[in-house]
């Protein structure tokens, strides 16, 4: 078990990760406005959703999660391709529900639409 400032520092990484992320996806919506097919603009939202929302379970702190292009990544420039394939395996998975949530968003936007 870790001891309490080290899950405070935790915390805290994931509040300020949290908060930049929503200031970043908000910066990025504003700019992809201009692409005029709907479909296109939101596909361009959920690939950013999954490449900076995927996470992945820490092999050293049971409990603990991190991202997985920040963990997929450094492993990566380690050479150690067995860990990072963890990485990668949520990012296919993740990039797989978001694919039925935007098909599923793309019929309701069609739906609506008429």
């Amino acid at each position: 078990m870790l001891d309490a400032d080290t899950q405070m520092a935790y915390g805290i990484f994931w509040a300020a990760y949290a908060i930049a992320f929503v200031i970043f996806f908000y910066m990025m919506k504003r700019l992809f406005r201009f692409i005029p097919l709907y479909g296109a603009r939101t596909l361009l939202l959920s690939a950013l959703m999954v490449l900076l929302l995927t996470p992945v379970e820490s092999p050293d702190v049971a409990g603990w999660w991190m991202p997985a292009w920040l963990y997929g990544g450094y492993e990566l420039i380690l050479g150690h391709v067995e860990t990072a394939s963890m990485a990668w395996f949520n990012f296919g998975l993740a990039g797989l529900v978001m694919l039925l949530v935007w098909i599923l968003d793309l019929v309701r936007y069609r739906l609506v639409k008429r």
